[in-house]
């Protein structure tokens, strides 16, 4: 279990975020045409999951675009958001925010991924939600980079998981 803030105030996660070597347990998650996804679809390619408790917030937006804008010059990388927004609703954000080099992916239908991995918030007004945290995997889905970030209205560290996936 790990704790981490929420504006200052203690909260916890299912366990913790994989390390820095893990290889990722494979997922289902939905996607949003509301097709399963696993992470075998993206085979062969590196991934940042860029995981968040929903895009209607400010900060979790902001990491999106960010993330977003950083992909779209990297080859063979793709970026995965994964929150627990309805697929209906991150594609209208992602619409409405043109962002083009992300896949929205949700764990309504398969909330095991927040136990699998760490990150699925067990307390306090944003339980059952993800935590803002970031991994990257290698192709192979060996985990180069993790960090969960301590308060959930605070950014993730950009700079160091762009750094991961461009090695």
């Amino acid at each position: 279990m790990a704790t981490i803030t929420l504006k200052g105030q203690p909260i916890h996660t299912a366990g913790d975020l994989l390390k820095t070597g893990a290889k990722a347990p494979p997922f289902k998650l939905t996607g949003a045409d509301l097709a399963d996804v696993g992470l075998e679809k993206f085979a062969g390619k590196k991934k940042i999951l860029n995981i968040s408790p929903s895009l209607d917030t400010g900060v979790c937006a902001t990491s999106a675009e960010k993330f977003n804008r950083e992909v779209a010059a990297l080859a063979n990388v793709v970026l995965l958001h994964i929150s627990a927004d309805l697929p209906f609703a991150a594609q209208r954000f992602c619409e409405s925010h043109s962002l083009k080099n992300i896949v929205t992916l949700s764990t309504f239908r398969w909330p095991a991924f927040g136990q699998d991995y760490g990150v699925v918030i067990t307390d306090g007004p944003l339980a059952g939600l993800m935590s803002r945290a970031v991994l990257v995997l290698d192709a192979q889905d060996r985990v180069m980079y993790a960090q969960q970030v301590p308060e959930i209205a605070q950014e993730p560290d950009y700079a160091a998981a762009l750094a991961a996936v461009k090695k």
